[in-house]
């Protein structure tokens, strides 16, 4: 069973739907005793990093998403999703997040002429060999809708990079956890691939 989890913010249906159409079996996760019927969960969002944090807290999420990450379940966080696993988040205002992959996620220095958010097609350059993207082209793009970066607190976090007048964190990994700064879901078969590879990983590398 793969689990949704719902914060409240996001297009949660274009995720469930993905899983479906990859032939496996998914559940929205309303509320968080239900994240011990999951083999694997997904955490997506669009939108404030402390509003998201805040809705995590008044339904109980976070404790539990931490204990199921301690147990090196697998855990995809999906854009803001991927955000919230970083230590503290500054949109808008500081606040603290799930602590799962220590880091602190911060505006986008772009140049004042560079448009934001950030809307549109990317490659991401990977630093080492992954589970998740396993049969996935190298030079392959992905769909990012963003204004903010994580940054990771070790480098050994960072999984994949991607450049927008900048250089930003795309991909993050420790252990069981990854997350992922695109959107999967919306990046046709390459995005497929990902999610179809994270719904039969067992958390190790």
């Amino acid at each position: 069973m793969i689990g949704v989890i719902d914060c409240g913010m996001g297009n949660l249906r274009s995720v469930l739907n993905a899983i479906e159409y990859l032939g496996f079996e998914g559940i929205l996760l309303k509320e968080p005793a239900l994240l011990a019927e999951c083999d694997r969960v997904i955490l997506p969002g669009v939108g404030a990093y402390a509003k998201a944090m805040g809705n995590l807290q008044a339904r109980g999420f976070v404790p539990a998403i931490q204990s199921y990450a301690a147990a090196n379940k697998p855990i995809l966080g999906i854009c803001l999703g991927m955000q919230l696993l970083s230590t503290t988040g500054h949109e808008p205002y500081r606040c603290d997040g799930l602590n799962i992959i220590p880091g602190e996620v911060v505006p986008m220095a772009v140049k004042t002429t560079t448009a934001l958010p950030h809307v549109g097609w990317n490659s991401v350059r990977l630093l080492r060999e992954h589970p998740l993207f396993a049969g996935v082209r190298r030079d392959i793009d992905f769909y990012f809708v963003h204004s903010y970066c994580f940054q990771a607190s070790s480098v050994q976090d960072t999984l994949g990079v991607t450049e927008y007048d900048i250089s930003f964190t795309a991909v993050v990994a420790r252990g069981n956890v990854l997350g992922l700064q695109f959107h999967p879901e919306k990046s046709q078969v390459a995005g497929l691939r990902i999610l179809e590879n994270f719904c039969q990983w067992d958390g190790t590398c």
